[in-house]
């Protein structure tokens, strides 16, 4: 039966997805993440949250788990170990916790099939609720959790209590008589298929996604198509390059960016200047990892003068089981890693780190 259908309905499926899908529109995505931003800023709480902060608060951003129903199709099946591990050491360390958006994937599974599945990391995640230290971002994978009118019952019964569900946070940190804002969202903004009126939404979540599902055919997404990836990113640095003391956390994408560059062009760039220093044994651990992120389906990286304000933190489901995040402590912005490929057991790597004041503009 369904080969029967794809053969049907599969071009058109293609057509319309291709029509309504995510190719990026500057204008559309600009005006969706000012809009968003200026509506946190100026009436804070319905649609996102203000936290000002300082160098003592600690956070911790993971997005894209898309905790699935344990099947073949379940791309956090590889990197529940280390996403586990992961928050038993925030919890410990007293982050709070940012949970970016497709947290859930409910665009090819069942509610009930991914809470049956996944008990264990939402005892986890309910540890840091239970410090008033976690914050709930929607995506496109989990728009139910914004537009379902079950949405809070269910979110009550995976976690015992009330969880709210934003689209955006804002981070406030105070230097001297200058502010930088700090916007985190999931990136999904300006998207068709994805960031329209209510019903457009739920028509989304809730019929459109099932039956690409059904028929087995990728929904044309940045997360899984490179060059995609690259013009969502390069849109999303453009909107926050325009911005002024504010840098841009997102997800969506799956493509880890520190600092406005993707973790491969930083490679690039370490490598170059290990050349440059004879610095053998770095040369051959940079060159093991440029091939790990080649053969991941990174892209060859294109070298540009960048404004250091947009951050991606990747995703919770590679291939390989490795997580990625960004972290803010001390004062300063990290991308990381957990990854159980050298020792066997979870193990978290710092790939990338600067001081937030950096980010503000240079004047």
């Amino acid at each position: 039966m369904r080969k029967f259908l794809q053969r049907v309905f599969g071009n058109w499926v293609i057509r319309m997805s291709n029509k309504f899908g995510s190719r990026p529109d500057r204008k559309r995505i600009h005006d969706a993440l000012s809009k968003l931003f200026t509506t946190i800023n100026t009436d804070p709480g319905k649609r996102g949250l203000v936290f000002e902060i300082s160098e003592s608060d600690k956070f911790v951003i993971l997005s894209d788990q898309h905790k699935g129903a344990r099947d073949y199709a379940d791309d956090f099946a590889l990197a529940e170990i280390n996403y586990l591990k992961a928050l038993d050491y925030y919890n410990d360390s007293l982050f709070h916790y940012i949970n970016l958006g497709d947290s859930e994937e409910l665009w090819e599974n069942l509610l009930e099939s991914v809470i049956k599945h996944n008990k264990q990391t939402f005892e986890k995640e309910k540890l840091f609720i239970n410090r008033k230290a976690f914050t709930k971002i929607f995506g496109n994978h989990d728009l139910y959790w914004d537009n379902d009118p079950l949405a809070s019952f269910n979110l009550n019964r995976i976690y015992g209590q009330k969880v709210p569900i934003y689209e955006g946070v804002i981070l406030k940190m105070h230097f001297d008589n200058r502010t930088l804002n700090i916007f985190l969202t999931h990136g999904h903004q300006g998207d068709l298929q994805s960031d329209g009126n209510w019903f457009s939404k739920w028509f989304v979540s809730t019929i459109w996604a099932p039956i690409q599902s059904y028929l087995q055919i990728n929904p044309n997404t940045p997360a899984y198509d490179n060059q995609l990836k690259t013009a969502h990113n390069s849109l999303m640095y453009s909107w926050q390059s325009e911005q002024k003391d504010t840098a841009l956390i997102t997800g969506h994408t799956h493509q880890p960016v520190f600092a406005s560059l993707t973790h491969l062009e930083r490679i690039y760039l370490k490598l170059k200047n290990a050349t440059i220093a004879k610095q053998q044994s770095e040369i051959q651990e940079l060159n093991e990892e440029l091939k790990k992120r080649v053969k991941k389906g990174d892209d060859i990286p294109e070298f540009k003068a960048y404004k250091p304000g947009y951050f991606n933190s990747g995703c919770c489901c590679f291939s390989d089981g490795d997580i990625t995040g960004i972290e803010i402590e001390e004062g300063a912005i990290r991308l990381i890693k957990w990854s159980f490929q050298k020792t066997g057991a979870p193990e978290r790597i710092v790939l990338e780190e600067m001081k937030l004041l950096a980010l503000l503009d240079v004047t």
